[in-house]
């Protein structure tokens, strides 16, 4: 299969996804948007993957390249069909394309957190098959208000109630981070407003103490990510 990657920022790649899309022999093409990169022909791809990223779904006059990418993503979904997945911006690009919205917190979501599924996501053919209450990482200011029609939301916590969502039968977003790898928070650490914001949210010692936390967790953040992998396989599969 062919999968198309939306990145916003160097150092929010796909991450472990790369390693298990490439190990299922996929054919990886990364558009990097921010960069200047042209979104290629939307028909010769089977999956369309968005990364996160720093910036916000209203801002384009700021990043232009936004209003095309929504353009892409609506015209992936609605008309072509095929499987989506979007992580943290990507799930939010995903709402916002198709009609719902997302907004500033109040409170930025950053750090490890609880999410837990919902009655939608336990009987969901790929969330269905990851535990009702899971560890996430956060990093984020925004977070999706209004869904879009046709959409169900599969996981939620007090924070932010739409974790993850399902819009029709193929298109999927997550606001959490479970493609890290073990590089993943001293590189988001680097960037200042990755920093800054985690400050806000936690404060500058537990900061100092996320990479450490989150180490332990990282094989539990790829067997999630396996799982989901796997029903992104299924989905390519039918599609």
């Amino acid at each position: 299969m062919k999968i198309l990657i939306f990145q916003h920022l160097a150092v929010e790649t796909a991450g472990i996804f790369t390693e298990l899309w490439s190990n299922d022999g996929h054919e990886l093409h990364v558009v990097a948007l921010d960069e200047g990169d042209q979104i290629p022909a939307l028909d010769a791809y089977d999956l369309l993957a968005v990364m996160g990223g720093p910036m916000d779904v209203w801002q384009e006059a700021e990043h232009p390249w936004l209003i095309p990418e929504k353009a892409a993503i609506k015209h992936w979904v609605q008309t072509l069909n095929r499987p989506y997945f979007g992580i943290c911006l990507g799930h939010q690009l995903l709402a916002v394309a198709l009609g719902g919205d997302a907004q500033p917190m109040q409170t930025p979501e950053v750090g490890l957190t609880q999410i837990s599924q919902t009655g939608a996501g336990r009987a969901d053919a790929i969330f269905g098959s990851l535990p009702e209450t899971m560890t996430t990482l956060q990093w984020h200011g925004v977070h999706v208000t209004t869904l879009p029609p046709d959409a169900v939301v599969l996981a939620s916590n007090a924070a932010c109630a739409v974790q993850a969502m399902r819009v029709g039968r193929h298109a999927y977003g997550v606001q959490y981070h479970l493609e890290i790898l073990p590089s993943t928070v001293a590189d988001w650490q680097a960037i200042p407003a990755y920093r800054a914001a985690l400050h806000v949210a936690i404060g500058a010692a537990a900061a100092d103490q996320l990479e450490a936390d989150v180490t332990p967790l990282l094989p539990a953040f790829r067997q999630m990510a396996a799982q989901i992998n796997r029903g992104l396989n299924d989905l390519l599969a039918r599609a």
